[in-house]
């Protein structure tokens, strides 16, 4: 049975209606196209839909069991076509982002507020989680998209880089690395005579990795790995060591009353990506955000 749109669209009007040259006049088309459109479509189900007379239209039984039916799935059907042009246009929408701990409580926060001042029907729902499960959270399909420090590839993740942040020595006003005469950097070397807080896992295996290959006379060795950088500031905060961050952690350093200065000598960044599902086309409010939030991290200090 081959009934195409057209023909169900004429038949609502014309049933809304009771005129052709009404029902035609909605539709933006001409009586006798209209009229076709009935004739094929009362052909294709074999019955008669409706009585014509010189004045007005009738619907035959079969046209009255049709009409309400036909209403409510037309209905249904534009209210779903009109879903997803909203999504187009960004009139409604939801973006679903899983962010490394350490991001969800400092970066995301301001990034995700300055996009809904802009987009307030759009929905960002944020998941803060270890690192170890960012990728894992895109992958299953919790979120759409996944923000945190670089990891190994992975065939079924595709990540692109979001920005690089160099490493900066964290410590409690007062403290010997606090130097004034140093000027507002230090070099890694200046560390060597304190105590070291580092994150476990990768970010210590990176990290050490990354200062051998730039300086292979450097040797850092941590004096203490945590899970958490809020344990790692507090440690500092009770003068037990000296902490590494990247600066976009600067708003919970503040809380900490703590200060922070950029580690040169050498240089040494970490790459933050975002991880989506490989081969999957990206929802409009997701690839808006994205978007979005690139000038704005390009716009912080020491981000690129």
């Amino acid at each position: 049975m081959n009934v195409t749109l057209r023909q169900l669209r004429a038949f609502q009007a014309l049933a809304r209606t009771g005129s052709f040259t009404l029902a035609a006049e909605s539709l933006y088309i001409t009586q006798s196209a209209l009229s076709g459109l009935i004739k094929e479509l009362e052909q294709t189900l074999g019955t008669r839909l409706v009585d014509r007379s010189t004045r007005r239209v009738f619907l035959t039984s079969a046209g009255e069991r049709l009409y309400p039916l036909l209403d409510g799935v037309l209905y249904d059907l534009d209210s779903a076509l009109k879903h997803v042009a909203d999504h187009r246009d960004m009139k409604t929408g939801q973006v679903r982002i899983a962010a490394s701990q350490l991001l969800a409580s400092t970066l995301m926060p301001e990034l995700i507020a300055a996009y809904q001042a802009e987009h307030p029907l759009i929905e960002v729902r944020l998941a803060d989680t270890p690192v170890e499960t960012v990728m894992a959270r895109v992958l299953a399909g919790e979120a759409e998209l996944g923000i945190g420090p670089e990891r190994e590839p992975n065939s079924d993740i595709a990540s692109t880089r979001l920005f690089d942040g160099p490493f900066m020595a964290v410590f409690p006003p007062d403290h010997a690395l606090d130097d004034g005469s140093r000027g507002q950097q230090l070099c890694w070397a200046d560390l060597l005579a304190h105590p070291v807080i580092t994150l476990q896992g990768q970010f210590t295996e990176m990290l050490t990795r990354d200062l051998r290959a730039a300086s292979p006379e450097l040797a850092l060795t941590p004096a203490a790995e945590v899970a958490y950088m809020s344990t790692a500031l507090s440690m500092v905060k009770a003068g037990l060591g000296v902490a590494l961050c990247i600066p976009y952690a600067a708003s919970l350093i503040e809380v900490y009353g703590l200060r922070m200065r950029p580690l040169v000598s050498p240089e040494v960044c970490r790459s933050f990506e975002v991880f989506t599902r490989r081969g999957r086309t990206l929802s409009p409010a997701a690839q808006s955000f994205l978007d979005f939030i690139g000038p704005k991290i390009r716009a912080m200090p020491y981000l690129e």
